[in-house]
């Protein structure tokens, strides 16, 4: 059985886990300590301590760099999933570059605004000094002061994606293809909270969101053979 070893509202560790569920593979989940990075860097023989991972019996599954997609195309292969057609290369990997720079920006520091409602007590001296060290002293308070300017630019910044779906049901093609699990993954951060929804002028992108937030790999088999 396949291991996704995350932080829970990651939402590079969401989009693994929606693409798992979507294949309808039995899998399990570890949370680990956002400081304690021990597990990850033992089962990577000491080549990585980011999250995810995935542990699929003897072999460990992690990122190269930070646009590799490693993990993704793993669970593509192994089950079969056709999430990364050769037709739309390159075009792909343009747009998941753009959703995981101006769509992940705004969505983490979003959700990051209510951290102390999801982060153990136990573990919050450890996560704001981690945060305040990348991003700078203050960083969640003023993130909460620019809360209207962020929600402002995530609405701006799903245009492109909500005139990509009033064509099509998904967004480059009529069946799903990664950078739709991306984009969800970064969204459900934004929604982890549970403090806000996605922008309502954005039509599309909402009824998108709740369709693939159930998606399954059967599903779209059943469409295909009966259309």
């Amino acid at each position: 059985m396949i291991e996704l070893i995350q932080f829970p509202w990651s939402p590079f560790c969401l989009v693994q886990r929606r693409i798992l569920e979507y294949s309808g593979a039995r899998f399990k989940t570890t949370n680990i300590h956002n400081q304690d990075r021990a597990l990850v860097w033992r089962l990577t023989r000491r080549r990585y301590y980011g999250v995810p991972i995935i542990r699929d019996g003897r072999t460990v599954v992690f990122e190269t760099d930070d646009d590799s997609q490693v993990i993704a195309k793993y669970i593509d292969g192994k089950f079969q999933l056709d999430l990364f057609p050769k037709e739309l290369r390159g075009l792909d990997r343009i747009v998941w570059r753009f959703i995981e720079e101006q769509i992940e920006g705004p969505c983490f520091r979003l959700n990051d605004i209510h951290w102390e409602e999801h982060v153990p007590k136990a573990e919050r001296l450890a996560f704001l000094r981690f945060k305040e060290r990348k991003f700078g002293r203050g960083c969640l308070e003023l993130w909460r002061t620019q809360e209207t300017q962020l929600l402002g630019e995530l609405a701006r910044n799903l245009v492109p994606f909500e005139c990509m779906l009033s064509e099509r049901p998904f967004l480059l093609r009529a069946e799903p293809h990664f950078v739709d699990f991306d984009l969800w993954g970064m969204l459900a951060t934004l929604l982890y909270s549970g403090h806000y929804q996605l922008p309502p002028i954005h039509t599309c992108l909402n009824e998108w969101q709740a369709r693939m937030s159930k998606l399954k790999r059967a599903a779209i088999d059943r469409e295909k053979l009966h259309p």
